[in-house]
């Protein structure tokens, strides 16, 4: 009986919790501003999975923190959470009545209040509205109970309804010109909105999938060397294959997001050596960037009359100045560490910023003006010859770039100066006593950082054909780090995954307007939270972020018999 009392007070606070949420939510205007945005048309909108959404998963919470397990103990106290998330939002609803509380919640007006009551009378709509969310906890507890292929089926298949119906906008910009896709596209959406039809056909196929894959055997584990290596460079052929395609399929605008990204990588995997490899924070690393970018505007412009080089002559000496930049940024940092190496290197990343504002260097740099009339790159000969000008040209400058550039990060990573680096990260002190040379060490991560760093600088450059200062703010660097952060310190495809994560899902969120950020960085929270070592982490920080889940060492292996 205690342990009853017990999961209704946990119910109680998991429900007022979760009407708290749907309230906030509400008062900042995201529930009316998507009240018509549909997920399945005219069956449910993006507003309403916003109010329904915090009441399912808080009454998921207080059934897993409830102690009985009896099922109908467990129905009972997912109602209650549910009801007490209800009783919440009318209290809001019914305040509004009586306070005119606009005065403080600009978003607190009659429209939230009709969408709160179904658009019906205010009261038989909200009683409506306590009934739906007891409802809802009940569904939720009724779907913990089900057995776990049911629940994984049923689990996809709401996901995949969920996001197509939201993404449907997106999709629509890339199947309408699919042909025979289009047509099956025009049947399962309905202004760019899932129809009932297509809802139910998306939810049965998917769930479908996921109940065949959970339930078939597990597939024996390929041991033959042979077959592994076919079945590698299988794979990576097909994916090499769909990346040239891709622009052809997705059109303009994607490709325009992919060459952003393709950006990103190329940047994160230089300071991936610099932070991730060597352990080195680099806060100014977009110094870099801007040195390979101006280097190229002004060997290539003709607006400036100095030079009239093409981008190929300028190329190779825009990368040895960001080369030579990174040693002599190293020289001044070799006995910092820490807090002291970044606020150094930010100050480097502001020093360079400033020169290229400067009046001093205008006739050279632009000032603030910048640099117009960049060349663009030209591939082949004579008349065969091809200039880059179009994002989705430029994509296969960028993915070469890319497929090199990554090449180069793996070499390095397994090579004798790649575990050095890694040496010098787990501990200087110990690295130095072992005879590594801590000077060439932290010179060579920090040049090969700003050649990749330069590289991308000078991919940029021909890609938007001009240069402001503008474009080298300080919040790229942080980006660059914060990808790296995200995909996994030290991680080659974690830099992929990481830069996907935060420059490609933004771009993809703008169907969600001014609200995207807010999504965008409660996504990040939750998988700060869920994954702190990374979306894809290196095998070493893994083991660091995990390493009060390895299970203890038997007894008999931890101490000899003969001890």
């Amino acid at each position: 009986m205690q342990n009853q009392y017990t999961d209704w007070k946990q119910a109680l606070r998991s429900g007022l919790l979760g009407g708290a949420i749907t309230v906030l939510l509400s008062l900042i205007g995201i529930v009316t501003a998507f009240s018509n945005t549909y997920i399945v048309n005219k069956v449910i909108s993006f507003g309403e999975l916003l109010i329904v959404g915090p009441i399912a998963a808080l009454s998921l919470v207080a059934i897993q923190k409830a102690r009985a397990r009896h099922p109908g103990l467990l129905i009972l106290t997912a109602i209650i959470s549910g009801l007490t998330s209800g009783l919440v939002i009318l209290a809001l609803a019914g305040l509004g009545q009586v306070i005119n509380l606009r005065a403080m919640f600009l978003n607190a007006s009659n429209d939230l209040y009709a969408i709160y009551a179904y658009k019906q009378a205010l009261v038989p709509g909200l009683l409506l509205r306590l009934l739906v969310s007891g409802l809802v906890g009940a569904l939720v507890a009724g779907f913990t109970l089900l057995p776990g292929r049911i629940k994984a089926a049923i689990s996809q298949g709401l996901l995949y309804v969920i996001l197509v119906g939201l993404m449907g906008r997106l999709i629509g910009t890339v199947l309408n010109t699919w042909g025979f896709v289009a047509i099956l596209f025009k049947w399962m959406f309905v202004a760019n909105s899932l129809s009932p039809i297509g809802a139910i056909f998306l939810f049965l196929l998917t769930g479908g999938l996921a109940y065949w894959r959970y339930g078939r055997p597990k597939t024996k584990q390929i041991t033959d060397p042979k077959k592994q290596k076919l079945v590698r460079w299988g794979t990576l052929g097909g994916f090499g294959l769909l990346l040239i395609f891709l622009p052809n399929i997705l059109g303009m605008w994607f490709s325009e997001i992919l060459d952003n990204v393709g950006l990103f990588i190329l940047m994160g995997l230089g300071l991936n050596i610099v932070v991730g490899f060597a352990g080195l924070l680099d806060l100014g690393y977009v110094a870099f960037y801007a040195i390979g970018a101006y280097t190229i505007g002004v060997l290539t412009s003709p607006e400036l009359g100095f030079f009239n080089l093409t981008f190929w002559q300028a190329f190779p000496i825009a990368l040895i100045m960001a080369f030579l930049a990174g040693v002599l940024l190293g020289l001044p940092i070799l006995k910092m560490r820490g807090d002291y190496l970044a606020i150094v290197t930010l100050g480097f990343g502001e020093i360079i910023r400033i020169l290229v504002l400067s009046d001093w260097l205008k006739p050279w740099l632009g000032g603030t003006q910048g640099i117009q009339r960049i060349q663009r790159p030209v591939v082949g000969i004579g008349e065969f010859s091809i200039t880059l000008q179009s994002q989705q040209q430029l994509y296969y400058l960028i993915l070469a770039g890319i497929v090199l550039v990554a090449f180069v990060a793996v070499r390095l990573r397994d090579s004798r100066l790649g575990r050095t680096w890694m040496a010098l990260r787990e501990d200087e002190d110990v690295a130095v006593a072992m005879g590594i040379n801590h000077v060439a060490t932290k010179l060579t991560a920090f040049a090969m950082g700003a050649l990749f760093s330069g590289i991308g600088g000078t991919l940029f450059a021909a890609k938007i054909g001009s240069i402001y200062p503008s474009s080298f703010q300080f919040l790229v660097s942080i980006n660059i780090l914060s990808l790296i952060i995200v995909g996994g310190m030290g991680s080659i495809p974690g830099v992929f995954v990481g830069a996907l994560a935060l420059m490609g899902l933004p771009e993809l969120m703008r169907e969600f307007a001014e609200y995207r950020y807010l999504f965008y960085g409660a996504a990040l929270v939750a998988m700060m939270l869920t994954k702190p070592e990374g979306l894809w982490p290196e095998a070493r920080h893994r083991l660091e972020f995990h390493e009060e889940e390895t299970p203890p060492p038997e007894e008999s292996e931890a101490v000899p018999e003969s001890a």
